[in-house]
């Protein structure tokens, strides 16, 4: 056998089948750095690029679901002391403002210190302009003490406990434009506040972008139960729910406690009689008389399942009884943030569902903080695709005026 040194940013193989892998010069990790095989020069060669591919964003992934977890963990404890109080509202120094900013500053710390090899990119909804103020130094104090709480209580990591200026510039490692190129973490810390206040459905979202793809991603959704919600869910269903996915490995669930994790896929209902449709829990989200009109051109009789967030995806990524579509349709004016949807289009895509916009085209996340089109947008499996969108043509057709 010939000794075979390695050291290119694209390798092709084509025996006995054909590979592909690319790498940028500029963050090639460093399984993949040059290194020598005493083996064949096609196998080592082969087998230098399937052992690249598999592990691939692995390092990445690990951090995401520790991310994500953590600041889940800091939002329940949020969110039961909310239930246990008056307040209902999301003004200043509520709750949901403090679990906001907490599951921002935790993911940013967990990011930093897992990957500390390279600079952290992060497009996120929070900055700490509000909280540098004087009317915000006690929100402050009681966002660093929660973060260091949660830290603390986790046991991972030995560091001295946060200053509110350490919690500060967490916060602000959000204000990225992300972009076409390079890699970008993108997070929506508290993803459904309004389903947060009310103690339902919310998600903490995060994924990763390489070059404008979505790489990666991770859905925390403490109250959504490991049971599929199809069913009659009672206050005795489990609940919390990790889902996450990486580009060509599937998508899995698993408990947020750390049980063992299971592939999930979404169902393959291919009759949309058969089929009900998630929409936002909120009126105010979505153009619900549209995606009603949509429904009956579809000849869908099951009533819609209301659901806050990106807490759809994941159950839709389950194929959760018959429920296969989700479809937003935003006012004008309204234009989507890329935080919204990074993390659920991945899970539901490596869960074998397609999410598109209204024209039939894949989300385009490589523009920056908002998403290119603002047409709508459908989630659902590969077989309902081609009828959804022959109905939301000829919905739209029929009074574009008043959507």
């Amino acid at each position: 056998p010939a000794a075979v040194a390695v050291s290119v940013s694209c390798l092709r193989v084509v025996a006995p089948s054909s590979y592909y892998y690319c790498l940028s010069s500029s963050r090639i990790p460093k399984f993949a750095k040059p290194h020598l095989l005493s083996l064949p020069s096609s196998v080592a060669s082969r087998a230098l690029v399937v052992s690249s591919a598999s592990m691939l964003y692995d390092k990445e992934l690990a951090a995401a679901k520790k991310a994500a977890s953590l600041a889940a963990c800091l939002c329940q404890k949020v969110q039961k002391e909310l239930l246990q109080s008056d307040v209902q509202s999301k003004s200043d120094r509520s709750p949901v403002t403090v679990a906001d900013y907490g599951s921002q500053a935790i993911v940013s710390f967990v990011l930093e210190r897992e990957l500390s090899a390279e600079p952290l990119s992060l497009v996120a909804e929070e900055d700490s302009g509000d909280l540098r103020k004087d009317s915000g130094k006690d929100t402050l104090h009681r966002i660093t003490k929660l973060v260091n709480e949660t830290i603390a209580n986790d046991g991972s990591y030995s560091a001295s406990p946060l200053s509110p200026e350490d919690v500060l510039r967490a916060i602000d490692s959000g204000k990225s434009e992300g972009g076409s190129f390079g890699r970008h973490w993108v997070l929506d810390p508290i993803d459904g506040t309004k389903g947060f206040l009310r103690g339902d459905q919310y998600a903490v979202a995060l994924a990763l972008l390489d070059d404008g793809k979505v790489v990666l991603g991770v859905l925390a959704c403490p109250n959504l139960p490991l049971a599929s919600i199809a069913g009659n869910v009672t206050l005795e269903n489990a609940v919390g729910c990790l889902f996450y996915a990486k580009v060509g490995s599937g998508t899995f669930m698993r408990s947020l406690d750390g049980s063992s994790p299971v592939k999930v896929h979404v169902s393959d209902i291919g009759n949309s009689e058969d089929a009900s449709f998630f929409e936002s829990y909120e009126q105010a989200h979505s153009m619900q008389d549209l995606t009603s009109s949509i429904a009956r051109k579809l000849g869908i009789k099951a009533p819609p399942v209301r659901i806050d967030r990106q807490a759809k995806y994941g159950a839709l990524s389950r194929g959760d009884g018959a429920i296969l579509m989700y479809m937003r349709f935003p006012r004008k004016g309204y234009h989507e943030k890329i935080w919204d949807y990074a993390a659920g289009c991945i899970v539901v895509t490596e869960a074998g569902g397609v999410v598109i916009d209204a024209a039939g085209r894949p989300l385009d996340f490589s523009k920056g903080r908002h998403l290119d089109s603002n047409t709508g947008i459908i989630a659902t499996n590969r077989k309902l695709m081609p009828s959804i969108l022959k109905a939301v043509r000829e919905s739209l057709e029929e009074k574009p005026s008043s959507w």
